[in-house]
């Protein structure tokens, strides 16, 4: 109990943000005083439980030592399974609450807000039910008969030596008739968690200490220097102009300015009176990364946080930011002060070279919580130039854990988790409540991921978290949402109507609870592109026909499918015309390792001048599925695109002139020097258009009628162009509004497919709501029940990221070869490691531990099979096959990168067969999957 207690003062001290300890001491009449007292205290008690003869009847030897004493209990097989009813965390709050109500006169209501963080201190608050059943079983808290006194006595005894011990006797009257805040107590329920798993570790608290003769203090300071826990980014107001910040905090190329949507988002921030919710709405390559970290810096330095979350939609997009996020954070003022701790929060952050190196570069190993567990720090190098100080610590690792780091950039399931109801909720709680969130590519999330999202907001909300949303194109409706779930207000209501129909663009809209929002339109940039838009038949021989014409004279054009066979069709067809070299396929069925060399050889070739080497002189053709929608900073000369919703259209015309090549692109092959994107994907010869099947699967046909219904003025050579940035706003609201559009001809199949989109919309809300957090409940009201019926333990898993993505649960594999000789082996075509060793064709033996360099390599070559194997029945086939392959040598620690994992076997000719499908693997095309 005492080390407990000692651990949560520290923690208040040295651990938690300035505006967690803040949001606590807000609700308490003693501000930080009582809140610090309180946290204290209730990490003493939280373990009170344990005094009770259900808990303690669990080991003979002590139960028998407790009974001479007075302590009588019946023995663990007496009990039976009533057991079960009482576990400790349930029956400290109950013990917690009577003394409370008998011995200063609370009501239930008001000791329960309390007790409430006793009882879930293993991560799930009780049910009412539960409180119930044990309240009709007092014989589980204290023995019936005369030993009933004793171990009442013994109860009361403990609860008040803590309650006179840490000052807190003399708060109860004023305590009582607080109404405390449901976010407070998960924030309170969060530290005892944190507090009980630090003095619960022998490691750091040994049960026989070697010097018995060490006091308390010398004791808790012993562990928490071995401990070594980052304290928190303590963010200072930056001064001086919006110039002069960025030109500090980033590397801006030669020239280059701050634009104008940097320096008003910039402005509005410190304008706002509370840190709040800001919403970018910006062109694509306008630098909005770079302000949404100027407006963090500026929102933690006013609201205490202590860190900040990026949150984007993939592993890829995550992949990209983190290096930008660990170059900002090198050039942060006072970093030198101290540690500050950093995490790349997704499933496969462990094979992401970046961070990798951040944790490989360990000077010292110090004592954590896991047994097994070390500290490993990052010190810089020259090669990486960040700044020191950055730690992945150990401790803030796993699932649990991972996201308390202060500076997190991942996907963004894992600030959906914070919606979804389940174990060790408020830590993930806590973990935002302390920090500035960034939500990037905010247009990338369906109805069913903005369910939880508007959820996670509303927390947000009520934490006073600052948030920052990012988009190019962002639908007004969705806008007033976001808005209107931060904010706490209901559909609809006062001062909202504004957020909803702003039509500027750029746009950022500034909201705070309990505040009027403001929406302000700066300039935009400079920089115009006038695209002109033309519809292509959607026939692969008159596409490769055009293209020959187009790149007569060189250049570099991007050709976006919606479907990887799409992708893989037309490129055998390209390269039968232009040659193997000069086509060039991107998409998401490779594996990890040649997904991140694709991306990093289409930077290499495409990016922008000056930071790229090799552009071809052309002709030279990429064929790529949606990973060209986001996060690359690539550019093309010409664009051919399948029709697809029209801000995804937007963004891939992002990717078309993004640069300046020359005066009037004169660096450009002359006949490409106009931005032209080709519209095919669609049979434009109906009456309505008729999109292909593969497109209408993944996007339904209603978004793509309308979206072909706004690109109509513009399609064709006669048409006016689609001007950017000018023009993103009125397509983006014209294509998600509520009226008609379209020709009159196309009202009757419009209609029909809106029919089928309403359908689906609200089957994917009234399913992401089965597990969706419930709504901030009023001040006073105990969390009792909070994640009942919840989804379990909420994960980084396939199954995990299913739970808050509408998407079928998809398998996972691990590419291997099988040699001819029956060895198995990493890829061939793996490169080598930073030591120069080569990775590829290293032998797995199956009858021990694969070498860690063999086994982390072929770790890299995990690949997420496509939705062929997520129906039900081939998948149960393909785990059934897959399984065959199981290597019982594998299974065990040190073999940590294959343990548990699925394995495809390709052959020499890097083929197979899989639950009635024929596999092929290539480095060039990735996989491409037919029926047998």
């Amino acid at each position: 109990m005492e080390d407990s207690a000692a651990v949560a003062g520290l923690l208040f001290d040295q651990w938690l943000p300035a505006g967690v300890r803040g949001l606590i001491a807000g609700a308490l009449p003693g501000g930080a005083e009582d809140a610090r007292c309180l946290v204290v205290w209730l990490a003493a008690v939280h373990d009170i439980g344990k005094a009770t003869p259900a808990f303690a009847c669990q080991v003979e030897s002590l139960a028998n030592a407790m009974a001479d004493a007075g302590l009588k209990m019946p023995t663990k097989g007496q009990f039976g399974p009533d057991r079960r009813i009482a576990p400790h965390a349930l029956a400290g709050q109950l013990l917690l609450g009577e003394w409370l109500e008998d011995g200063f006169g609370w009501t239930r209501r008001e000791s329960g807000q309390f007790a409430v963080v006793v009882g879930g201190h293993h991560g799930v608050p009780p049910e009412h039910g539960q409180i119930k059943a044990l309240d009709d079983r007092t014989h589980l808290l204290r023995t019936p008969g005369p030993a009933r006194v004793m171990w009442q006595r013994v109860q009361d005894e403990l609860l008040d030596a803590c309650t006179d011990e840490y000052g807190v006797r003399e708060r109860l009257g004023a305590w009582r008739a607080v109404k405390l805040p449901q976010p407070v107590q998960v924030l309170l329920s969060a530290v005892v968690i944190v507090a009980d798993w630090i003095a619960s570790n022998p490691e750091l608290f040994p049960y026989f200490p070697q010097d018995e003769h060490r006091t308390s203090a010398e004791r808790v300071a012993a562990a928490w220097r071995g401990l070594d826990l980052p304290g928190p980014w303590e963010a200072l107001e930056p001064a001086g102009g919006v110039g002069e910040l960025f030109a500090g905090r980033f590397d801006l190329p030669p020239g280059a300015g701050v634009r104008p949507v940097q320096e008003a988002a910039v402005r509005v921030a410190r304008g706002m009176t509370v840190p709040g919710l800001v919403v970018i709405e910006a062109p694509m390559g306008e630098g909005k990364t770079e302000a949404a970290l100027a407006v963090a810096e500026v929102f933690a330095a006013r609201s205490g946080a202590g860190g900040v979350l990026f949150a984007l939609p993939t592993m890829a997009t995550g992949n990209a930011m983190f290096p930008r996020l660990l170059d900002w954070l090198g050039h942060l003022p006072g970093q030198k002060d101290g540690d500050r701790s950093v995490l790349l929060a997704h499933s496969k952050a462990a094979l992401n070279e970046e961070y990798a190196g951040l944790m490989r570069g360990s000077r010292r190993q110090v004592a954590a919580v896991e047994l097994d567990a070390e500290v490993e720090r990052w010190r810089p190098s020259r090669e990486t130039g960040a700044s020191a100080g950055l730690v992945a610590h150990a401790w803030l690792r796993g699932r649990k854990k991972a996201m308390l780091s202060s500076f997190v950039a991942g996907t963004v399931d894992q600030l959906l988790f914070a919606g979804l109801k389940s174990r060790h909720l408020a830590l993930r709680h806590l973990a935002v409540a302390g920090k500035v969130v960034v939500i990037d590519e905010a247009h990338a999330y369906d109805t069913y991921m903005s369910v939880y999202l508007d959820r996670v907001l509303s927390w947000l909300g009520s934490y006073g978290v600052p948030v920052v949303v990012l988009s190019a194109t962002l639908p007004a409706f969705r806008r007033r949402e976001l808005a209107e779930s931060y904010a706490g207000v209901v559909s609809g209501a006062a001062g909202f109507g504004e957020v909803g129909s702003a039509g500027g663009y750029p746009l950022l809209t500034a909201v705070a609870p309990g505040q009027v929002p403001v929406v302000e339109s700066p300039a935009a940039s400079a920089r115009q592109v006038d695209v002109r838009l033309e519809q292509l038949d959607d026939d692969v021989v008159v596409l490769a026909d055009r293209l020959a014409a187009e790149l007569g004279g060189g250049g570099c054009a991007l050709v976006v499918r919606n479907t990887v066979k799409r992708v893989l069709e037309t490129a055998r067809v390209l390269r039968e015309r232009f040659g193997d070299e000069n086509v060039t396929v991107a998409h998401s069925a490779f594996v990890d390792v040649d997904r991140a060399e694709n991306d990093a050889g289409l930077l290499a070739r495409f990016g922008p001048p000056g930071r790229s080497a090799g552009r071809p002189a052309g002709p030279h053709i990429v064929v790529a599925s949606q990973v060209a929608e986001q996060s690359l900073d690539v550019d093309f000369d010409l664009l051919v695109s399948d029709l697809c919703p029209v801000d995804l259209l937007l963004q891939r015309m992002g990717r078309l002139h993004r640069h300046q090549r020359g005066p009037g692109q004169a660096d450009r092959p002359e006949r490409l020097r106009t931005a032209r994107c080709l519209v095919t994907g669609t049979d434009w010869t109906a009456d309505v258009p008729v999109p292909v099947r593969g497109s209408v699967a993944v996007y339904g046909a209603y978004a793509l009628l309308r979206s072909a219904a706004v690109l109509l003025p513009h399609l064709g050579g006669a048409q006016r162009p689609v001007r950017l940035p000018q023009h993103i706003s009125p397509l983006v609201q014209g294509a998600y509004a509520d009226g008609p559009a379209g020709p009159g001809e196309w009202s009757e199949a419009m209609g029909a497919a809106f029919e089928r989109h309403q359908k689906h919309r609200a089957d994917q809300a009234e399913r992401a709501g089965v597990f969706r957090l419930g709504a901030v409940g009023r001040a006073g009201r105990p969390l009792t029940g909070w994640v009942a019926a919840g989804a379990g333990d909420a994960d980084d898993t396939r199954a995990g990221r299913a739970q808050v993505r509408d998407s079928r649960e998809s398998l996972e594999v691990v590419v291997v070869q099988r040699r001819a000789d029956g060895v198995l082996v990493t890829l061939p075509w793996l490169g080598k490691d930073r030591h120069g060793n080569a990775l590829g064709g290293l032998e797995l033996p199956t009858d021990r531990v694969p070498s860690s360099r063999a086994a982390r390599a072929a770790a890299r070559c995990g690949l997420r099979l496509p939705i062929q194997f997520s129906y039900p029945e081939v998948m149960d086939r393909a785990i059934g096959e897959l399984e065959e392959l199981y290597v019982p040598a594998w299974q065990v620690k040190e073999c940590h990168w294959l343990a548990g994992q699925l394995v495809l076997a390709l052959d020499a000719d890097c083929q197979t067969h899989l639950a009635g499908f024929r596999l092929r693997y290539s480095q060039s095309d990735g996989l491409e999957v037919t029926r047998d």
